[in-house]
């Protein structure tokens, strides 16, 4: 008898969402893992604070990045420069053990006959942020989403980000970041145009980021 086939993974995605009071159960039975007690008084109210915090934290899930940049300006006397947002905050939180992921994101565009509103290209990076990750995926989400969306000539994504899977966990590595980069189009093909943004940004390009 053949085997039932997996279900595909959007449909693994849109399976029903646990409820409030569900939420609040499985928090509950995570301290009891953790050797406390639920009933406790200083525990009484945690799990519906964890709970409330989760949809701060993955409020990204809600969010249609592509949407945020549908609005675009026109009128900009030709300018066909680098469009560069630096130091973006990013809060995120990694797939594998769910502990934070923080540092900053670059974000720089060539604009092709127009560009977005700088907060826009913010908001894009936190939609994806707010979502479990992993930081290669986060960085290529960034930059692939604002250059389909965008057409620019050219679409880069720097982040530096500290995990703390590695430093209050496993590892215990403090005073680590992580880079990683994402360059389409002029960014990529140019080695002038990438060194001119980085010069921007501040830093050193690594030989990665020349390769």
């Amino acid at each position: 008898m053949n085997k039932l086939a997996p279900r595909p993974r959007a449909a693994r995605a849109s399976a029903a969402r646990p409820t409030q009071a569900e939420a609040e159960e499985a928090i509950r039975t995570l301290i009891r893992w953790a050797g406390d007690d639920p009933e406790r008084e200083g525990l009484l109210d945690t799990p519906k604070r964890v709970a409330k915090s989760y949809l701060e934290f993955f409020r990204g899930y809600t969010e249609d990045p592509m949407q945020l940049l549908e609005r675009t300006f026109e009128e900009v006397e030709g300018y066909d420069e680098i469009v560069l947002l630096r130091d973006i905050r990013v809060e995120s939180h990694c797939e594998h053990h769910m502990v934070p992921i923080i540092g900053r994101a670059h974000v720089a565009y060539l604009p092709h006959h127009r560009v977005v509103g700088i907060s826009k290209l913010a908001r894009v990076v936190d939609a994806y942020a707010h979502r479990l990750q992993i930081q290669e995926k986060l960085t290529a989400q960034i930059a692939n989403t604002i250059n389909e969306v965008l057409a620019p000539r050219g679409t880069a994504v720097i982040i530096e980000a500290a995990h703390e899977c590695m430093t209050t966990r496993g590892v215990h590595k403090t005073g680590v970041s992580m880079v990683t980069s994402r360059m389409l189009g002029a960014f990529r093909d140019d080695p002038a145009t990438r060194r001119e943004l980085l010069a921007m940004i501040g830093q050193r390009a690594p030989g990665a980021m020349e390769a």
